[in-house]
């Protein structure tokens, strides 16, 4: 909510800004107030059709087109302060450079990747081209559909650790969750443990102190706090590492949608239940995780000159699941959504059944029609959101695509027992994803996201059975539901256009 506010408070300072800035001209410059104003003209024309040229999601860019057209000097200010300019940020341009740099040690098994052509597999397919990830079969998942139980088994593993603990997240908040990981921490960096902790800045605003790297750093453990907010660039930092990586001896790897905070692990949650998930990887898919972390850790301080130090050689055919696995990153950076491409690959593939999880439903016209064409072509496409909502200008946003979506058949189910924060995607007994990658404008463009794909993994099926007990504490909406009336219609109707904020 604060992270909320701040961007509200911008939005209204702009405003005023530009209020100002016309009321200054007009009070100085009246003389020459026609050529002004066709001077404002001409240039809001000229960004819009610049970004009308380039644009391959115009839903998604025509908050900025009508933002600009209306408060020309605002709206320009803001397309570059929190759009997709990245040219001028030296951290971002290190993670492109790095990005490329560690590619190289993406390599994919041609054996593999010839029979997924063989069998064309098009999702995994779509990954393998369009990032530098691989895909591998000598694994073994487990999926945790609370994270109450996923905290113990992350415990249990953090202390068999003996060469290095790599642990990315957007909020780290002190408390029982955290405090027990931390002490393990201690203990392993006492032991000459390789311990690296990289926390969003901005998503532990208020739970951290501002120097708590420095805290971290008497213990012996290396922190970074990403993409740190100052005075003049930090609050117009729009994009945040909203990853969940944990990497131990490259030997076990965790992810899914916990942070590392009380109330994910139903302690002290202010929501009823907290509804999330997390994963578990042994086996070669790990590598994806580790050099995703060691891109972002070393665009910081470019400590590691050989990564390959830090991948594990893992026997073959030792009883592992041979599905296919494919962990990857989704990044601001890239010129592909790969974050949404892979729910819409999953979405248009869908046959019999297509089953979502998510906290916010925030989509554009690309998602919409998607889903609504697989409701019409019979595919039973279903959708959990929360039944109480932790921010409810998002909230209101999300409820603002029921009625869309359920006249198609899409049905939509609330969580009555509380939040859900979990990212799933469930297809056909066959495929799934998840991750930390939300149904929303800043997951789906903005922030650096990671997602683990799978195909004919026999995990799925508890991911299926975590589906079935959901929806049983969940209601389905019905027509009466879904409505809305005028006064709300047009409320939702002008949040959706400031959806690049929230």
């Amino acid at each position: 909510m604060l992270k909320t506010i701040k961007r509200v408070i911008i939005v209204i300072l702009g405003v005023l800004l530009q209020f100002g800035f016309s009321i200054m001209i007009r009070l100085f410059f009246y003389k020459y107030l026609g050529i002004i104003t066709l001077f404002y003209s001409v240039i809001s024309v000229l960004i819009v059709l610049g970004i009308l040229k380039e644009s391959t999601r115009l839903s998604n860019d025509l908050p900025w087109i009508i933002l600009i057209l209306i408060f020309p000097i605002f709206g320009t200010i803001l397309l570059i302060t929190l759009g997709r300019n990245y040219s001028k940020n030296k951290l971002l341009k290190n993670i492109f450079e790095y990005e490329k740099k560690y590619s190289k040690y993406l390599v994919q098994d041609g054996k593999l990747k010839k029979e997924i052509d063989d069998k064309n597999v098009d999702n995994i397919n779509y990954l393998i081209n369009r990032t530098n990830y691989f895909v591998s079969t000598n694994n073994e998942i487990t999926y945790y559909n609370f994270g109450e139980v996923f905290y113990p088994e992350l415990l249990k593993e953090l202390k068999k650790a003996e060469k290095f603990i790599f642990m990315e997240y957007f909020i780290i908040n002190e408390g029982i969750m955290w405090n027990g990981i931390l002490d393990i921490l201690k203990e392993k960096a006492a032991q000459g443990v390789d311990v690296r902790i990289l926390y969003d800045d901005m998503g532990s605003m208020g739970l951290l102190s501002t120097n708590y790297s420095k805290t971290l750093a008497k213990f012996g453990i290396k922190c970074i706090p990403f993409n740190q907010l100052s005075p003049f660039r930090g609050i117009f930092m729009n994009n945040r590492d909203h990853r969940k990586i944990t990497v131990i001896d490259g030997i076990v790897a965790f992810s899914g949608g916990v942070n590392l905070s009380d109330e994910y692990i139903n302690v002290n949650s202010k929501l009823g239940i907290w509804k999330d998930n997390g994963i578990k990887i042994v086996g070669d898919a790990i590598w994806n995780l580790t050099v995703m972390f060691l891109t972002l850790w070393n665009a910081n301080v470019n400590e590691d000159q050989d990564i390959t130090k830090f991948k594990h050689k893992f026997a073959t055919n030792g009883g592992r699941n041979k599905g296919y696995v494919i962990p990857y990153g989704v990044a601001p950076l890239h010129k592909d959504l790969i974050g949404e491409d892979v729910y819409i690959n999953m979405i248009n593939g869908a046959k019999d059944y297509l089953y979502i999880m998510t906290p916010y439903l925030i989509i554009d016209t690309d998602m919409v029609n998607s889903l609504c064409r697989a409701a019409k072509r019979g595919v039973d496409v279903r959708i959990i959101v929360p039944g109480i909502p932790d921010k409810k200008i998002v909230y209101t946003q999300t409820t603002s695509f029921f009625k869309v979506l359920h006249d198609s058949g899409v049905k939509i189910y609330k969580y009555t027992n509380g939040f859900v924060h979990s990212k799933v995607f469930l297809s056909d007994d066959i495929r799934a994803v998840v991750g930390t990658i939300n149904m929303d404008y800043r997951s789906l463009y903005l922030h650096f996201e990671n997602g683990i794909y799978m195909e004919n993994v026999t995990e799925i099926k508890k991911i299926a059975k975590d589906f079935d007990d959901t929806f049983k504490d969940s209601k389905e909406l019905n027509d009466q539901d879904v409505k809305v009336g005028f006064i709300k219609s047009l409320w939702q109707a002008i949040l959706r256009l400031f959806a690049p904020l929230f």
